[in-house]
């Protein structure tokens, strides 16, 4: 797999032009808040979050979070762990929940109670990428960049076994432990 390149699912300027659409309403959304803080979910968000913060036209502040729910494999344990929190204060702040992926939905779920436990002002939630067809719970996503389907994929953050992060466009590949 590592000498493949990844069959093209979307485009770089699908992304880019869908990105700034998202900013685009995140910025309308929150033009009277005081207080935004996008909270990154470690570490496939980084690129879509610097892309998304670059275009806002609003004043925001960023926090990162890590959790961990794939172990070793390319399946969600469904079991949603804590790497690391957020270490600003968040209690009466706005907070946006910056996703790389929604797949089962698990790990949105953990993160939305858990981040309301900190008594933020609001809690929403965007993210790059939701297989729909793969949710096993309810969760809401605020701000979608594309829906897909139980393809695997990697690019613009997303990853498999940590390789293909960088690429700037979202490709589909096969993983062998499926």
């Amino acid at each position: 797999m590592k000498n493949e390149a990844p069959e093209v699912l979307i485009s770089e300027e699908q992304i880019q032009l869908r990105v700034a659409e998202i900013a685009e309403q995140i910025s309308e959304d929150y033009s009277r808040a005081e207080d935004l803080v996008m909270v990154g979910v470690l570490k496939g968000s980084f690129i879509f979050l610097a892309d998304l913060s670059r275009k806002l036209s609003i004043p925001r502040t960023i926090e990162f979070i890590a959790v961990s729910s794939y172990g070793s494999g390319s399946r969600s344990s469904g079991a949603v762990r804590l790497v690391m929190d957020v270490r600003g204060n968040i209690e009466g702040k706005h907070v946006l929940i910056v996703e790389d992926i929604v797949d089962t939905g698990h790990t949105l779920k953990y993160l939305i109670g858990m981040l309301k436990s900190h008594r933020p002002a609001s809690v929403k939630t965007a993210a790059l990428v939701r297989k729909a067809e793969s949710a096993e719970v309810e969760v809401t996503t605020d701000y979608l960049g594309f829906d897909i389907g139980d393809e695997w994929v990697v690019g613009y953050g997303l990853d498999f076994a940590e390789q293909n992060r960088t690429l700037p466009y979202i490709g589909i590949v096969k993983p062998t432990d499926r």
